[in-house]
């Protein structure tokens, strides 16, 4: 009767122990995190999984980190072409006018478009921005109808603007949590380059102007460049009607994580849950990666020019674990397509790398065609049977 007591009393134990410290069959369950912040969203931007939400979708004035957007407009320009990095831009006297954070530009004053990126992602410089705008669109007014077009094709519906840097208090600027993570997400995974301007955290720029030369310090105001191990980026902002503000980015090995803060009462409690979001998401998140840097074996063809097509992967493979699940478990298996038939266009499917984990498919990629293959005719045909009885021939001399 005693034994049953205390086996009942351990059971007992086991349970309540559970309910404080939950796990699961993979590991122990991470706890959220506790964020101050009326909004915020914590994301995984190579897959696009979110791992916290918190008003999400409920619109807010968001400050400086409206300039997430003009960056994104103006990298789109470099890699389509319109403007170089070393050109020139010329700052207007409505530029000059911008109030707010700013780094003091000059009418007249002319600085390389390199130069304004940094003064607009590390010292958040309004006049930067109006530059910029002014640079590519001809006017503020017709950049920022390039933005909420922007806006509109990444689906960032809950987001409108009315300036190109975030200045304005207007009720009709405004966007979410979550469409800063999708705006912040495009922008890094397209052109990650803006990380080595955003990671900067203090440098001079020279302000060349008919008085002179003068030296100018560009000070990162996003602080947990300093304060948080790996934080490489992104934007801050604040003013009276948005709080504080900011979209932050830290690397951990292969893995990278955005945490958006939006409505923080103070510049701390700003950082301090952006801290929080990526402990949370570094401690609960595993990352496996294949870049799929060796091409796959080529695959055969029937009635084609050429036996065989060499063939390619898309692009590498990543798949993000919460549940700690051992990823080195991961299998990859090569599936061509059968029987594959001529013409065989160049970038035309041809198969897929899949990847299993306990028996299951996590992902795949696609595998497609390198080259072309064209359709055998009657002359290849022919010219193939010559083919064959000349090296026929001189196996026959040889012999």
């Amino acid at each position: 009767m005693m034994k049953k007591r205390i086996i009942t009393w351990v059971l007992l134990l086991m349970l309540i122990t559970a309910e404080i410290c939950p796990v699961t069959i993979q590991g122990a369950v991470q706890p959220a995190p506790e964020i101050s912040a009326p909004g915020a969203v914590l994301m995984e931007p190579s897959t696009g999984t979110v791992l916290y939400e918190k008003n999400g979708e409920e619109q807010r004035s968001p400050a400086s980190i409206t300039k997430i957007m003009t960056l994104l407009l103006i990298f789109e320009a470099l890699e389509d072409g319109q403007i170089t990095l070393e050109e020139e831009a010329v700052t207007s006297a409505y530029a000059k006018s911008m109030g707010g954070s700013q780094v003091f530009l000059e009418e007249g004053e002319k600085q390389t478009v390199e130069t304004l990126i940094k003064c607009i992602v590390v010292a958040s410089g309004n006049d930067a921005s109006v530059v910029m705008a002014e640079h590519l669109a001809g006017s503020e007014e017709e950049f920022v109808k390039r933005m909420n077009e922007k806006a509109r094709e990444l689906g960032m519906i809950h987001t409108q603007y009315v300036d190109c840097c975030g200045l304005t208090d207007s009720d009709a600027h405004y966007t979410t949590a979550s469409d800063v993570a999708i705006v912040s997400r495009e922008l890094i995974t397209r052109f990650p380059r803006i990380l080595n301007y955003s990671s900067i955290w203090m440098e001079n720029i020279i302000h060349r102007t008919a008085q002179g030369e003068k030296e100018f310090c560009l000070t990162n105001t996003n602080k947990l460049i300093r304060s948080y191990e790996r934080c490489i980026g992104l934007k801050t902002g604040s003013t009276s009607v948005a709080k504080y503000c900011v979209s932050a980015v830290a690397r951990r090995g292969e893995m990278t994580l955005l945490a958006v803060v939006m409505g923080a009462p103070d510049a701390k409690v700003r950082f301090k849950d952006a801290a929080a979001l990526l402990d949370y998401g570094f401690g609960k998140c595993n990352l496996y990666l294949d870049e799929n840097r060796k091409n796959p074996d080529p695959v055969p063809v029937k009635g084609g020019v050429k036996k065989e097509v060499a063939c390619r992967y898309t692009g590498e493979f990543r798949y993000l674990d919460t549940e700690g699940k051992n990823l080195s478990q991961i299998e990859k298996k090569i599936v061509y397509m059968k029987n594959l038939q001529a013409p065989v266009k160049k970038g035309d499917i041809v198969g897929e790398a899949q990847y299993l984990l306990d028996g299951k498919m996590v992902g795949k990629t696609d595998i497609v065609a390198a080259k072309s293959v064209k359709k055998a005719g009657l002359w290849d045909y022919i010219k193939h049977i010559r083919k064959r009885m000349i090296k026929g021939d001189d196996y026959s001399a040889d012999g």
